[in-house]
């Protein structure tokens, strides 16, 4: 279910998807949602990954290119990552000035049982905490936070429901009490 919203959110962005453009461990989002992409980049964390054009470690800046990324799309990260906030950190260092983040979290979701046995899953996200934390780094003004979900929705998400078993109307109605996945876009100072 969060993918469909994930993928909204990135339709509803994609005049910023362009230029030099980064994910993480693959380039899906940036060529179905980008146009006018100048260069793809592949973050991950390690070398196991043959794709991987970067390989660094957002909680560790020194690893990390700086002002060189136009677009981050970072969808579904930061609530495995300790340190979420040094994380963000890592996001700001390697945007060039007026690049953007356009990034996903987790607000009501089961652990994800994958992700916990190898590197841990740590955190889950409300609306107003993301955005506090993304408005320390990148200033206040320069971040826009929205949710999606509502109770029928996250129900159904807990029971394992998918997207496609529900209407519309069920999946994208919003109540600010069910955030089910929160986006952010935030823009670096020029």
């Amino acid at each position: 279910m969060d993918r469909v919203y994930i993928e909204d959110f990135l339709k509803n962005n994609s005049s910023e998807i362009k230029g030099v453009t980064l994910e993480i461990a693959e380039d899906t989002y940036s060529k179905e949602f980008g146009s006018e992409i100048v260069r793809y980049e592949i973050l991950h964390n390690n070398n196991e990954n043959p794709n991987a054009t970067i390989v660094g470690d957002l909680t560790n800046i020194s690893s990390l290119p700086k002002d060189d990324i136009d677009c981050f799309i970072c969808t579904q990260t930061l609530n495995f990552i300790y340190d979420f906030q040094k994380a963000i950190l890592g996001i700001h260092h390697i945007l060039k000035p007026k690049g953007i983040v356009l990034a996903t979290v987790a607000g009501l979701s089961q652990i994800s049982r994958y992700d916990m046995d190898r590197w841990g899953d740590y955190w889950r996200f409300t609306d107003l905490s993301i955005k506090l934390a993304f408005e320390n780094v990148f200033g206040k003004g320069n971040v826009e936070v929205n949710y999606y979900g509502n109770v029928f929705a996250a129900k159904s998400f807990l029971d394992g429901l998918s997207a496609e078993e529900l209407t519309k109307e069920e999946l994208f109605y919003k109540d600010k009490d069910y955030q089910i996945l929160i986006t952010i876009k935030a823009t670096k100072n020029a």
